[in-house]
């Protein structure tokens, strides 16, 4: 069970990534086309309509709240979506270190994540360096990192903990920055949406991990 998450018995039988210290996320998804990764799903709109809007993709969710992995996997299965898109109930920063092979992630999605606002709740931050740091292990040359957030203190502290990966570089509009001004991958998640029917301003950030040297 993900640590920091009660439990919820009316979903007592959650999907869960398989038992041991490496997952082979090539064998877990099945054959198919490029491996994405939504770090927080939620109630899952983006990954539902990501894996219909792109058939070759295989697309991993990983949810810490067992209620919405349990709910978005069943309506991914009832699609008839598995094995090539999952949700799991766990959390990123102990799930990652386990995935592999490194470098067989092609894009990584994180949106909206880190919803506290007090200066104490910092270190249950989800983009931190321990957990980029992972990321960058499974992004392969020219994979795509996706943050967003309607929250531009968060914004500006993921822009600096990007900017200072050696192995990042920024991928946005303009050359240099890592701005982006519209959603380029065709779905929205469900607080996207949200923020756009409430006129919030949502900061998007995108970086590609540099191609691997020697």
């Amino acid at each position: 069970m993900p640590r920091g998450s009660g439990a919820d018995h009316s979903y007592a039988d959650p999907p869960l990534l398989p038992d041991g210290d490496v997952v082979d996320l090539e064998a877990f998804l099945g054959t198919g086309g490029p491996i994405e990764l939504v770090i927080g799903p939620g109630r899952g709109g983006f990954v539902i309509d990501r894996s219909a809007a792109d058939p070759d993709a295989r697309l991993l969710g990983i949810e810490v709240r067992r209620k919405w992995a349990c709910i978005v996997d069943s309506r991914l299965a009832q699609a008839g979506q598995h094995p090539r898109a999952r949700v799991v109930y766990d959390d990123a920063r102990l799930a990652l270190p386990r995935l592999g092979p490194a470098g067989c992630i092609a894009r990584v999605f994180i949106h909206f994540p880190d919803p506290w606002w007090k200066k104490r709740h910092r270190k249950r931050m989800v983009i931190a360096e321990p957990l980029v740091a992972q990321i960058i292990r499974l992004l392969g040359p020219g994979g795509e990192l996706f943050v967003q957030t309607d929250v531009p203190d968060r914004a500006d502290t993921y822009r600096r903990l990007l900017n200072d990966q050696t192995s990042l570089t920024p991928a946005g509009d303009q050359p240099g920055a890592a701005e982006l001004q519209n959603n380029p991958y065709g779905v929205l998640s469900n607080r996207e949406r949200r923020a756009q029917q409430d006129g919030l301003p949502v900061v998007r950030l995108r970086y590609r991990r540099k191609p691997t040297e020697g």
